[in-house]
C-alpha cells in the first residue's frame, strides 16, 4: 500500500529493550520498552515521527512559517518549534496559559528555538484555538507570508502515518530479536499515536492488540477521536483502510487528577520505576500510561498473555522539574 512521502528527520529506528526487573515480578509477562524518547534530544518522542511526514507536506507547499498549538508545556509545540528552526521555517505557537507560567521545561525551550508565542485562556484554548490560528494565518498572510497550519499534536490524517511506519518498524525488530508482541501499550492524548499504530496492524492484518491508555481526560470520547482520525488518513491512501472502530480499545482509568496534574501515587511510581530500572518516565504522559499498564497487568486483564511492548512516547522536558517528585526523592 502506498502512503505518503516524509522528510528523515528523527533518529530511527529506536531500539526495544526488556525491562528485566519490572518483568521479574510476573511470572510468565515480559514487559519490553520502545524507546521513543531516543528519537532526538531536542524533539525527543513521538512527535517527530508524524511532523516527518506534514513537514514534508509543509516544503512541499511552499510554506514559509507554520502555526501549531497546545499547553504551555507541550511536547508538540517544542518539537515543531525545533524542527521549524532546523528547516529554517519561522514557528508561530498558540499556547494554553499564561507567560508567567512557562520560564521552564517545553516553554524555556520554544523560546530558545525562537518560537513567536500567542498565549490564551483555558477557555480560548477549548472553544475557538483552531478560529484563533485561522486569524493568525489571515494576519500572516496580509504581511506576506505563506503560513501552514499544524493541529494540536500534529494529530490528523498525515500525521497518523507517523505511527503506521513505527509499526512497521517494530515488525522488522521483531524478526531481528525473535520476539512477537502479543500487546502493544501506549499513551493516548491527541490520539494519532495509537491510531497510526492501529492502521499499521491493520494493514499488517496482524491480530494483536493495541491499547490506549487515556491521560488526557476522561469525559472525551477517545474510540470516537481515534476513529475519526483514522478515517481522514483515507484520502492519502491508494486504497481504503481496513481498520474498524470496534478495534479500538482505550483505557479511560488512569487520568488521575486531570492532564497534566500528578498525584502522589503516580509520582511515587515514576520514582520507584527510575531507580528499579533507570528510566525516566514523565508525569504527564508516560509515567501514567505504564502506571495504568501495570495496574491492568496486576488486575488480570493480560493473563495469557507472554510479551507486552510499552511505547515510550518522550515528554521529560514538559514534566519536568517537578518540586513534588523532587521532595518524594528526597523524603
Amino acid at each position: 500500500m502506498q502512503v505518503p512521502q516524509r522528510i528523515a528527520l528523527g533518529n530511527l529506528p529506536t531500539r526495544i529493550e526488556k525491562l528485566e526487573n519490572v518483568s521479574s515480578a510476573y511470572k510468565d509477562i515480559d514487559i519490553y520498552i520502545k524507546r521513543d524518547d531516543y528519537t532526538g534530544i531536542e524533539w525527543s518522542g513521538n512527535k517527530v515521527r508524524k511532523l516527518e511526514y506534514v513537514l514534508h507536506e509543509v516544503l512541499e507547499q511552499g510554506c514559509d512559517c507554520i502555526i501549531t498549538c497546545g499547553g504551555i508545556q507541550s511536547n508538540h509545540a517544542r518539537a515543531t518549534a525545533a524542527l521549524a528552526a532546523k528547516l529554517n521555517l519561522k514557528s508561530y505557537l498558540v499556547l494554553k496559559g499564561t507567560a508567567c507560567e512557562g520560564g521552564n521545561g517545553n516553554h524555556y525551550l520554544d523560546l530558545l528555538f525562537g518560537a513567536d508565542i500567542r498565549f490564551i485562556t483555558a477557555q480560548e484554548y477549548a472553544e475557538s484555538r483552531n478560529e484563533i490560528m485561522d486569524g493568525l494565518k489571515s494576519q500572516l498572510e496580509s504581511e506576506g507570508l505563506k503560513p501552514y497550519i499544524i493541529p494540536e499534536g500534529a494529530s490528523d490524517g498525515l500525521g497518523n502515518f507517523g505511527y503506521l511506519s513505527a509499526y512497521q518498524e517494530i515488525k522488522k525488530q521483531e524478526e531481528a530479536l525473535g520476539i512477537e508482541f502479543d500487546v502493544i501499550a501506549v499513551a493516548v492524548g491527541s490520539g494519532s499515536t495509537y491510531g497510526g499504530l492501529l492502521m499499521g496492524a491493520e494493514m499488517s492484518r496482524d491480530t494483536r492488540r493495541i491499547f490506549g491508555l487515556n491521560i488526557y481526560d476522561s469525559q472525551v470520547d477517545f474510540k470516537e477521536k481515534v476513529w475519526k482520525l483514522i478515517l481522514k488518513s483515507g484520502p492519502y491512501l491508494d486504497a481504503e483502510t481496513e481498520c474498524t472502530k470496534e478495534k479500538i480499545e482505550i483505557i479511560n482509568d488512569y487520568v488521575g487528577l486531570g492532564y497534566g496534574k500528578s498525584t502522589e501515587c503516580e509520582l511515587k511510581f515514576i520514582r520507584d520505576l527510575a531507580r528499579k530500572e533507570g528510566l525516566v518516565l514523565d508525569p504527564v504522559y508516560t509515567g501514567k500510561a505504564f502506571r495504568g499498564l501495570v495496574k491492568e497487568i496486576e488486575s488480570g486483564r493480560f493473563d495469557g498473555v507472554s510479551n507486552i511492548l510499552f511505547i515510550h512516547t518522550g515528554g521529560i522536558f514538559g514534566g519536568f522539574p517537578n518540586k513534588a517528585l523532587l521532595d518524594l526523592c528526597e523524603s
